[in-house]
């Protein structure tokens, strides 16, 4: 019973500690989400999918004061929003590498969707090495935990038993997974924002699937699969190259394409308007085309 009870205690002793660093974001119709305080002169971290509107932000504090928001930019491949305050001297929050995180340690998952924090917690269910999003953002860390994503959960801190937030909640990066966004990506992606306002991501315009070549293209090529084109958006980067439905790509820039993820990991800010190279399969036959990646939107 001893054990319990200082597990217990320590718990709630962080919910306590956390409680003036999360605050209650109002953007969308129905139960709002929450968000986390990035600094002491009023700027609020929290998730891109919960900002369903860029006017009319309100943000409810600690102490019960609501306060108005602008965004400042956003980043959908990451799930990642950040707002401005006039909101001082707010409390900010430690973070966490996750290098300290292991499968099956303790976490909490801390929410205001109403005046109080809410908790839930549970365990880290899968840690892994930097991946990137179905919407071709790239996390530092894959960290997937089993607590229960409950609404307006989203955009919250996931904390450690020390009291320091490992990720930010959310459940917009991979449907019915409760996933948390690493601190690593936060941070980079914060600055990001603050900076510019945006992050640049590059774009192709392209459906791709992967697919095995024959033997023969299979071994002058020096790879299996390449990525068949099964979709060109007009006026896209793609179009413009002339990629055709049905071409299979091979390599783009010098890198391999042999699956989507490597397609999407290719595609980051530093490729937009770079005038690359794309090696492909058309009618049996490898050719190189040139492409000038564009920018999404």
């Amino acid at each position: 019973m001893t054990l319990l009870t200082e597990l217990s205690d320590t718990l709630a002793s962080t919910v306590t500690k956390a409680s003036p660093s999360i605050v209650r974001v109002e953007a969308r119709r129905g139960i709002p989400a929450t968000g986390i305080v990035w600094s002491a002169d009023g700027i609020i971290v929290t998730s891109h999918h919960i900002v369903q509107h860029d006017e009319a932000i309100k943000i409810g504090l600690d102490g019960g004061e609501t306060v108005s928001a602008e965004l400042v930019g956003r980043d959908p491949s990451t799930d990642l929003a950040v707002l401005r305050t006039d909101a001082k001297d707010l409390t900010v929050p430690s973070w966490a590498k996750t290098d300290g995180l292991s499968v099956g340690h303790i976490v909490l998952a801390l929410g205001r969707p109403g005046k109080t924090v809410q908790a839930t917690f549970g365990v880290v269910s899968a840690l892994g090495d930097s991946w990137v999003t179905p919407s071709g953002g790239r996390l530092d860390r894959f960290l997937q935990t089993d607590v229960v994503m409950y609404p307006g959960f989203s955009g919250g801190p996931l904390m450690d038993v020390s009291g320091s937030i490992a990720g930010l909640n959310t459940s917009g990066v991979l449907r019915g997974i409760s996933m948390a966004v690493p601190h690593g990506t936060v941070k980079a992606t914060v600055e990001t924002l603050l900076k510019h306002g945006r992050v640049k991501r590059g774009y192709l315009g392209v459906g791709t699937q992967p697919v095995r070549l024959a033997e023969a293209l299979a071994k002058q090529a020096g790879q299996e699969t390449g990525l068949m084109v099964v979709s060109v958006q007009p006026d896209s980067a793609a179009e413009k190259a002339g990629l055709l439905q049905g071409d299979v790509i091979i390599a783009i820039g010098g890198e391999k394409m042999r699956h989507v993820d490597d397609l999407l990991t290719y595609l980051s800010g530093a490729a937009v308007d770079q005038k690359v190279d794309a090696e492909i399969v058309r009618g049996g036959k490898l050719r190189k085309i040139a492409v000038i990646i564009g920018e999404r939107g």
